[in-house]
């Protein structure tokens, strides 16, 4: 059995304190009496609460899992719509073959994320799949990486990435569960995506494919919604 350290909770330290002081100054008990009174219930009050906190910290991850795959399904319809929109404008000979497909291919790919993000949830679930500092460290190198070729949004988009990922990692060094804040992060990542994915809609829906300055903000468009892509999967893989 794990002990839980009295220091760590001050709720119990205060209630072992109030036992003290009411058994020394109201009941005139004897200090041989009190103080062991007192430190029963400071230990007693920490196990108690230690105990509670995983199970609180379960119960919130499983509500945030919860929130992630709702946030994927509606990501994946979404995709579905722009996919479609991308297609029609190619069967139309709109021309812009390679914008077009490669919208076709980033759609693709966050139709597969409802699957991906329920096997993820299978494993964050489980109760000894504490997140690895090594895998997090390695995705914070991976995200550092990506952040030096970018620009823009882009870049801007990594560089909070970047930061959530350094903040789990201080997490998992303290010893605590990060698998809610990485949850989180994903989930982030997810709602931003769909806000792009929405507005790349409208412009396509919108733009003169035949103008220079339409695709520009097109591919520019295409090319975040690419980055979110790889940014999510490289949360969801590990």
């Amino acid at each position: 059995m794990n002990w839980s350290n009295p220091l760590h909770h001050p709720l119990a330290i205060l209630a072992g304190g109030i036992v003290l002081v009411v058994s020394v100054r109201l009941l005139a008990l004897p200090s041989a009496i009190a103080l062991p009174a007192s430190a029963a219930i400071a230990i007693g009050g920490a196990q108690l609460l230690g105990w509670r906190q995983p199970q609180r910290a379960k119960t919130l991850l499983a509500s945030e899992l919860q929130v992630l795959q709702a946030v994927a399904r509606d990501l994946a319809a979404k995709a579905e719509s722009l996919r479609q929109e991308a297609s029609r404008l190619l069967a139309s000979g709109s021309g812009q073959l390679e914008l077009l497909t490669a919208v076709e291919y980033v759609c693709d790919r966050a139709q597969e994320l409802p699957e991906k993000v329920a096997k993820m949830t299978e494993r964050l679930q489980d109760n000894d799949s504490l997140l690895s500092i090594t895998a997090l460290q390695q995705q914070l190198l991976e995200v550092q990486a990506r952040q030096q070729r970018s620009t823009g949004a882009a870049q801007q988009q990594l560089v909070q990435l970047a930061a959530s990922l350094q903040r789990n990692i201080e997490l998992a060094q303290q010893g605590e569960d990060a698998r809610q804040a990485q949850a989180i992060a994903l989930s982030t990542l997810m709602t931003d995506s769909a806000g792009a994915l929405q507005t790349l809609q409208n412009r396509l829906r919108t733009a003169n494919l035949a103008d220079a300055t339409a695709l520009v903000e097109l591919r520019s468009l295409s090319e975040e919604l690419s980055g979110f892509q790889e940014s999510m999967e490289l949360l969801v893989s590990r």
